[in-house]
This record gives C-alpha cells, sequence and structure tokens, in this order.
C-alpha cells in the first residue's frame, strides 16, 4: 500500500505511526513541505494521506504558500470520501478544507493531558478500545471547529474540539505519534523541558499503548480486516 504523508516540519515526522506502516510493508511517500518538495501530481493512488504537525498556522500561506495546494489536496481527499489522517495541524487543515474556521484554543496546551472521548467517539473504529479519557500529549495553541457533516469525537476542558471524523476521515488535535527523540527537538528551553520529560515514564508509556491500539484499528480499516 502507498502511503502519502505530508510533513511541514523537520521535527514533526510521522514518528511511530510511519515507523508502524512501513513495518506493515507500506511505502511510505513523505513529502518535505517545508523544504519546497512538490505535492504529489496525482493523489488518487495512495491508500491513506496522512497530514503532520507543524508550527504554522493554516492561514499563513502568504509565507507557506503550499498550505492551500494541501488544504485543496485534502478536500479533495476528503469529499471523495478516501482515508485521510490529520495530526494537530494535519488536523486544523482537514477542518479548513471542508470550511470550518480555525482560531485559537480557549487554552493552550503544551505537555500531558487527558481527553474524553464523546459516545460517538467510543463507538469510532479508529479510537476503539482506548480509555474513557486517554492521557495524550498536546502541543498547540490553535483549535479547529466542526465541519458540517463531521462528528466530534474528543473533547476537553482547555480545547473543547479534540478530533473529528468526517466520512473515512480523521482529525487528530493531540499527539500520539511522538518518541522522546522527537520531543525533545521540541524542547527549547528548560520550562518546556520540565513541562515534558518527567512524563515519559508513565503518561509516555500510556500514550504509546493507545498509539498502538490507534494504529491497529486504522491498518484493519485500511486492509478490510
Amino acid at each position: 500500500m502507498n502511503i502519502l504523508i505530508l510533513q511541514h516540519h523537520p521535527a514533526e515526522p510521522a514518528g511511530t505511526l510511519g515507523a508502524f506502516l512501513a513495518d506493515k510493508g507500506c511505502a511510505l511517500d513523505v513529502r518535505h513541505l517545508y523544504a519546497g518538495q512538490a505535492l504529489p501530481a496525482d493523489d488518487a493512488g495512495y491508500g491513506l494521506i496522512v497530514s503532520m504537525g507543524g508550527p504554522m498556522n493554516v492561514y499563513d500561506e502568504a509565507e507557506h504558500p503550499w498550505l492551500a495546494a494541501e488544504t485543496a489536496l485534502l478536500r479533495r481527499a476528503l469529499l471523495a470520501d478516501r482515508p485521510v489522517l490529520g495530526v494537530c495541524l494535519g488536523s486544523q487543515l482537514m477542518a479548513k478544507a471542508l470550511g470550518a474556521p480555525v482560531t485559537r484554543s480557549p487554552r493552550p496546551e503544551v505537555g500531558w493531558f487527558q481527553i474524553e472521548l464523546t459516545p460517538a467517539g467510543l463507538a469510532d473504529p479508529l479510537l476503539a478500545g482506548l480509555d474513557e479519557r486517554p492521557w495524550v500529549l498536546q502541543w498547540h495553541n490553535d483549535m479547529f471547529h466542526i465541519p458540517a457533516g463531521a462528528e466530534l469525537l474528543a473533547a476537553s476542558e482547555r480545547c473543547p474540539h479534540q478530533a473529528f471524523r468526517f466520512g473515512r476521515g480523521h482529525a487528530l488535535q493531540f499527539h500520539v505519534e511522538v518518541d522522546a527523540a522527537i520531543v525533545d527537538q521540541w524542547c527549547e528551553n528548560p520550562a518546556q523541558r520540565q513541562e515534558i520529560a518527567p512524563g515519559w515514564a508513565d503518561q509516555g508509556k500510556i500514550m504509546n499503548q493507545h498509539a498502538q491500539r490507534i494504529y491497529g484499528n486504522l491498518w484493519a480499516a485500511l486492509s478490510g480486516r
């Protein structure tokens, strides 16, 4: 299976998700958009499109012109009911592609937080088997709103829109794909490191268990199992 991965920053790769898909024998076509790599001329042949995180805002198209092209690609894929997964910035781009605004989150989130699955989230095939209030890693200032025709899958007190599903597309505001090496690149100052590093022994282990559950669910859907 060919997988298209849209990477927006050198420190925000597909991480454990990419490793999982590679272990399944998938061919990963990683486009480093921040470095000027072009989107594929034909994106219809990919079994999954993954849009990763990044420090920019979805509306920063003057500074990052590829954002407009990626938004159009995501819109085509979502309206064609093809599998799409968006993480953090990627989730916000999905919402924008479907006509929903992206605004400042009521409260920024950097660190370990619990989200709460909605009834739709508990029943969702991608999130099946997770705890009702799983621990995840957050690192965002902005928040997507829920597009028309989409279902809210997860929420939290600090950020009421944490995940949604639109057809075969899933948008996750939070991170489960990171490992310690990735986060180490994100922590530019001691305060950030203090927020994140102590949690790897417990929350990080739990988060990775959730990640593997999500990946297994994703693979079951992609492979028709």
